[in-house]
């Protein structure tokens, strides 16, 4: 099985770098300055449960002739359209899609694209920065992955996927509802990016204040209902989770949307709080801390994008 993976920042960097370490056939689709930082320096990846570094296959985009069995995807949402015009050539008929993405609005996109029957579920639980240095950097001890089918007929390349998942190290499981699994997740997210970001802090900074224990509590509630409404219902022993881990006193924990907004970078806002609030209005479920924290985004937004059009250098980004 041959696999590219989109992209060697932080989590195609760290998941592609593992694989390959399992004996996985990885391919890097990466920009120029990349490939060549990637060629000169190899992969490394520091982290907690193991450091490796390897000397990764990579090509460009002009140079990608071949096609591959698996493309993994792991890019921002607001890069997806680019992303999915790099892949294109790489896409043969037997190919499969492992979107890495946060949130669900990605799943219809690829499918409309490349075919409902090519694209697997996959959700990727992994705190990771991409380092100035080009080396990865993984910032904690879980590094969970989970995938899955979404189709009755499991794809022709999941089973081998399974096998060398199975054997990398990582913290791996197959499910068989992955769209739940994607959804539970996009509850979680949408409640920690929503917090971090309305607030600009951490949730243990944010529990220090006079409402925002509420204000997380109640955000993760209006998640948790709209995916219930939209046939999603996340399991009451992981809500239970999930309110444990997002009011822990003293957590440093906070989204990585927070550390974009912090460096006037562009954000999944859209993808993620948007996309909740337009289900929460579809489904008719009353959602007012949602559609605050959607707002405080959209706003930070627009004065990026009219700094943007007065500074010559517009704003700091990737």
């Amino acid at each position: 099985m041959r696999i590219l993976v989109l992209g060697a920042g932080g989590i195609g960097g760290y998941f592609g770098a593992r694989i390959h370490d399992a004996g996985g056939d990885v391919t890097f689709l990466v920009r120029q300055a990349r490939a060549q930082q990637l060629r000169e320096n190899g992969l490394k990846v520091i982290s907690p449960v193991g450091d490796t570094q390897i000397t990764p296959k990579v090509v460009t985009k002009d140079e990608l002739t071949d096609c591959f069995d698996l493309i993994m995807l792991s890019c921002k949402a607001y890069d997806l359209d680019s992303a999915m015009d790099s892949i294109a050539p790489a896409i043969g008929e037997q190919s499969v899609i492992l979107p890495l993405l946060n949130g669900v609005l990605h799943i219809d996109t690829l499918a409309a694209r490349f075919g409902p029957e090519r694209v697997l579920g996959g959700v990727a639980l992994i705190s990771v920065m991409l380092a100035p240095g080009g080396e990865i950097r993984h910032l904690n001890k879980p590094h969970r992955l989970v995938v899955g089918s979404r189709t009755a007929q499991p794809l022709k390349w999941l089973q081998p996927l399974v096998q060398l998942l199975s054997s990398s190290g990582i913290n791996f499981s197959q499910s068989d509802n992955i769209e739940q699994a994607m959804w539970d997740k996009f509850v979680f997210l949408s409640t920690l990016a929503g917090s971090t970001c309305t607030l600009r802090a951490s949730i243990g900074d944010i529990l220090n204040t006079v409402a925002g224990e509420s204000f997380i509590t109640g955000l993760l509630a209006e998640c948790a209902r709209i995916a219930e409404a939209s046939g999603h219902t996340v399991a009451e022993a992981q809500l239970t989770a999930f309110r444990r881990q997002l009011t822990e006193r003293g957590s440093v924990l906070m989204a990585s949307m927070l550390r974009d907004v912090e460096r006037g970078g562009p954000t999944e806002a859209d993808h993620i709080l948007g996309d909740m609030a337009a289900r929460a209005q579809a489904k008719g479920v009353e959602a007012p801390m949602l559609k605050l924290a959607c707002s405080h985004l959209q706003a930070y937004d627009m004065r990026r994008k009219a700094a943007a059009l007065v500074s010559p250098n517009g704003p700091a980004h990737d």
